[in-house]
């Protein structure tokens, strides 16, 4: 929590500073400068009010937090910018028109948030193979993570997701959290839960809930986690809550409850308590939203550990924050730590962010075996 409250602040006054900052330099522009006959009060008036009428259109089309990204963005790039003329100027003598500046800020841009747009908007599958010295059957396992229906797809969108997974024949689906969101509306809810129903798996299909899935604030979305479990359970999907299941005769299905039930003043089952009975001959596999418990999943001797809620890092180059800060063990991937696989997926969307550069959307396939 303490990790997005500074995040949010950073942002917040990165926006600020990064207005100011292009308005500034709009302003030095020939062609706003021709417009305004050299009047500097029209000049920062009418740039002002252009930059907040943009400001105030991207709002209303994908939201401040997107408004706020980009706005950071095009402050970095014009820093950026800023310096590259200023060595050009120093070597060469030369002055370049801030009109060059800002043709390359909208193009960097341009580029930049096209890439991210439709890394967040086009899933695709990951693919692993995790081999296993233990007696087991082959199990094809296709995990969905951080869905936050509503975000960059609805109900009807995450219903297509699920027609191209049911292509991939899994032998089980499991969900690793944040299905849904604090505003998904309750309609998108309840079509994803019955798109849910139409997978057809050998072993069926799984959830724990992420962070987001019981929601901050029931009054906005209409419905609370009973409701949400309801509906899922009416879909034919067995909802776990630090709770152990038997999948064939070789197999434990393992679901946590979230990391964020201990910020809440709930709590969780440790690792130790959720092994200590289980038959150490069966391959085990940990469903665990948040990947920040990979100690004590290793000394626990599960095999397996299935997490997401780190939207494989968002963007690029800061994807490692959450790991640098010591909020996630691992942001994106999969390895091998002593005698545990660990994976960690980016999920098939996002929370708010409507833009993915440092990763992608998916769903993630595992082939036991």
């Amino acid at each position: 929590m303490l990790m997005w409250m500074l995040i949010f602040a950073a942002m917040f006054i990165a926006m600020v500073v990064g207005v100011v900052y292009i308005i500034s330099r709009l302003c030095r522009m020939e062609l706003v400068r021709g417009l305004a006959n050299g009047n500097k009060h029209i000049q920062r008036l009418a740039v002002t009010a252009l930059t907040v009428l943009v400001i105030a259109a991207g709002y209303v089309l994908i939201g401040m937090i997107n408004i706020a990204i980009m706005v950071v963005h095009a402050l970095c790039v014009w820093l950026l910018l800023d310096v590259i003329f200023w060595l050009i100027r120093k070597k060469t003598g030369r002055s370049l028109s801030y009109d060059r500046a800002v043709l390359l800020n909208v193009l960097i841009l341009i580029v930049y948030f096209g890439w991210g747009w439709y890394g967040a908007h086009h899933i695709v599958a990951t693919q692993y193979s995790v081999a296993t010295q233990k007696e087991a059957e082959k199990l094809r396992i296709v995990q969905i993570s951080d869905s936050h229906v509503g975000a960059t797809f609805d109900g009807e969108g995450f219903a297509e997701a699920v027609q191209k997974i049911q292509k991939e024949d899994p032998d089980i689906v499991v969900i690793t959290g944040d299905f849904v969101d604090d505003d998904t509306s309750k309609e998108d809810m309840l079509r994803s839960c019955e798109a849910l129903g139409t997978l057809k798996a050998r072993y069926g299909v799984y959830f724990v809930f992420g962070n987001h899935d019981k929601g901050y604030s029931n009054q906005v979305r209409g419905y609370d986690a009973a409701e949400l479990v309801r509906n899922l359970e009416e879909n034919g999907v067995k909802v776990l809550e630090d709770e152990t299941v038997s999948i064939g005769e070789h197999y434990y299905l393992i679901g946590r409850q979230d990391r964020s039930e201990e910020s809440m003043g709930r709590s969780r089952a440790s690792m130790n308590e959720l092994v200590q009975d289980l038959d150490q001959n069966r391959y085990m596999i940990v469903l665990d939203h948040q990947p920040n418990d990979f100690a004590a999943q290793e000394k626990s001797g599960v095999d397996l550990v299935l997490s997401g809620h780190t939207h494989g890092g968002q963007f690029f180059p800061i994807n490692y924050l959450g790991e640098w800060m010591g909020e996630n063990d691992m942001t994106y991937g999969i390895r091998q730590s002593g005698n545990t696989t660990f994976e960690v997926s980016s999920g098939i969307s996002d929370w708010a962010i409507k833009f993915k550069t440092g990763c992608k959307a998916e769903y993630v396939i595992l082939d036991i075996g």
